[in-house]
């Protein structure tokens, strides 16, 4: 039942501030709390807590967009060439110019082969290249020779050819006419020997004189004679026939022959074609025996720091390799990103590699995202076709390139830890 205060039992246990007033009291209004004594004493305080609220509202916009603003990750090294340097002849070292973390520019001789066995074998080539273009240079003298001669050869065989058998005709009109003189003669001698007939008849009977009958006789043995001698110059017409033929027969055999003069001249061609080409073998083996000199000195391809694997008295073979040169002028960062933070990253994003051994911060951008995650590289990349399978948060390589002027003093070495941050907003 409430009393005259109009102020219950049950409101007074609810407000502890309110103590219970006497029955037929007057209530008296509450005393302020103690912020609103304090905001009252300082009026002044509202608005800078509102200010200091602001304040840290606003700074944990920017804290969140620049926490957001970039991707980070402590799996990164620096990474960078290793160039093997390796033995192109087998021999044994007689010299090592360069220590271990040495500092050598390109075309330093860092090795030297001993090189006496291949200074003989550029003698012995450069001899055989000799002997080879002298027999090059007597086989090309010849071939004009053999041009000009067999030209020759086959005119002369030609004009001798021409020769007989002209001489064939000369002598087959001159059997001709000695054949038609012949049987002249034989047609006079047998009338002179057919009239010695009748006159010797007529003699007999003393019907002629004896004037008479020896001028047949003289006419007879004239006529006889005239057939002998037309039958030797047949006979010797015939004779410059079989003769010419003869020689006609020869120098179409010496035509033939001279024929075969231009494939005579061919094959002195092609033998000093291939002295030639026997020239270029020896100028090739020449070359390589100078390359396999020159290969006993072993020399730095480029500018960089030396690791090596070879001393004096080694009996090195080709392929074997003798020197590691690491190039600190190419540098850049591998860093394993997990494949959550890949989803903003792109080339070209600006990077802050901060690196533990020097704590110095290198600027530099995003070159390019590998194709493949480092579990895949591995040696024994994971089996996930199995019932167990438990998904685990891959790691993509990313490169990450240098900015120019940012490595001057190649302070940076290859396995460097480094944690780059890659601002992808």
């Amino acid at each position: 039942m409430a009393d005259q205060t109009g102020v219950t039992d049950a409101e007074t246990r609810k407000d502890p501030g309110v103590e219970a007033l006497p029955s037929g009291a007057h209530s008296a209004p509450a005393p302020p709390s103690r912020p609103r004594r304090f905001f009252r004493a300082h009026p002044h305080a509202r608005i800078i807590l509102i200010l200091l609220v602001l304040a840290v509202l606003i700074a944990a916009f920017f804290g969140w967009r620049y926490l957001s603003s970039y991707e980070s990750t402590d799996d990164a090294q620096i990474d960078g060439h290793l160039m093997p340097i390796s033995a192109r002849i087998s021999g044994y070292v007689q010299k090592v110019n360069v220590d271990d973390n040495q500092v050598v520019k390109a075309g330093a001789v860092l090795v030297e082969i001993d090189p006496r066995d291949y200074q003989i074998a550029v003698e012995q080539a450069r001899a055989a290249l000799t002997d080879a273009q002298a027999s090059a240079q007597a086989l090309n003298i010849n071939v004009p020779i053999a041009s000009v001669s067999t030209s020759s050869e086959l005119s002369s065989a030609q004009a001798s050819v021409d020769e007989a058998q002209a001489r064939i005709s000369g002598a087959q009109q001159k059997s001709h006419a000695a054949q038609a003189q012949l049987t002249q003669a034989q047609a006079n001698n047998a009338k002179a020997q057919s009239d010695l007939g009748r006159y010797k008849q007529l003699i007999a009977k003393r019907e002629i004189s004896e004037q008479m009958y020896d001028q047949a006789v003289a006419a007879a043995k004239a006529s006889a004679a005239a057939v002998a001698e037309a039958r030797a110059s047949a006979s010797a017409a015939n004779e410059q026939i079989a003769q010419a033929r003869g020689q006609l027969a020869q120098a179409e055999a010496n035509l033939r022959s001279s024929e075969t003069g231009p494939r005579r001249v061919a094959s002195t061609r092609a033998r000093a074609l291939s002295a030639e080409a026997t020239v270029r073998q020896k100028q090739a083996a020449l070359d390589q025996a100078e390359l396999n000199l020159e290969y006993t000195k072993i020399i730095a391809p480029m500018d960089g720091i030396v690791a090596k694997n070879v001393e004096v008295g080694m009996n090195v073979q080709p392929g074997q390799q003798l020197l590691t040169i690491v190039p600190l002028a190419d540098v850049w960062v591998t860093a394993d990103f997990k494949e959550t933070q890949l989803k903003d990253m792109r080339p070209g994003q600006h990077v802050e590699i901060h690196v533990d051994a020097s704590g110095r911060t290198y600027k530099g951008h995003v070159d390019s995202i590998a194709g493949t995650s480092g579990a895949r590289l591995s040696l024994l990349p994971p089996e996930n076709a199995t019932g167990n399978y438990v998904k685990v948060v891959q790691r993509v390589p990313v490169k990450i390139v240098l900015d120019p002027g940012q490595n001057q003093d190649h302070y940076l070495r290859l396995g460097m830890s480094c944690e780059p941050k890659v601002f992808i907003r």
